[in-house]
């Protein structure tokens, strides 16, 4: 893929993984501060050391969707995850960019996502 063949692009790539996992883990924080729950009462719910509750609080690790999934399931609760433009972007859309990503395709093809 174009977007990781520079070392730009992996840095920026890098940022926004640690930037999502922040904003995951600090939800996840939130949640349980909420419900009065410890980390040693989510590694109960979910059957795994306080040890690994304890690596996917801290963000430093890379967390997949399956991990998030497990947490949420554990915790009977929902994650959900939405792709949007910033807000700054939303005004500034190019019209030739617009159209393309508003009109639907008139034969029907499967052409790749614009946000892929």
């Amino acid at each position: 893929m174009a977007w990781r063949q520079t070392a730009e692009g992996g840095r920026a790539t890098k940022a926004a993984g640690e930037r999502l996992a922040r904003q995951a883990t600090a939800s996840l924080a939130g949640l349980l501060a909420e419900r009065g729950m410890t980390r040693k009462d989510l590694a109960d719910c979910m059957g795994v050391s306080p040890g690994r509750v304890s690596q996917i609080l801290s963000g430093g690790e890379n967390l997949t969707l399956r991990s998030l999934a497990a947490v949420a399931e554990s915790l009977d609760a929902r994650v959900e995850i939405t792709f949007y433009d910033p807000p700054e972007q939303r005004d500034h859309t190019p019209p030739d960019l617009e159209s393309a990503l508003c009109e639907p395709d008139p034969v029907g093809s499967l052409a790749p996502s614009p946000h892929r």
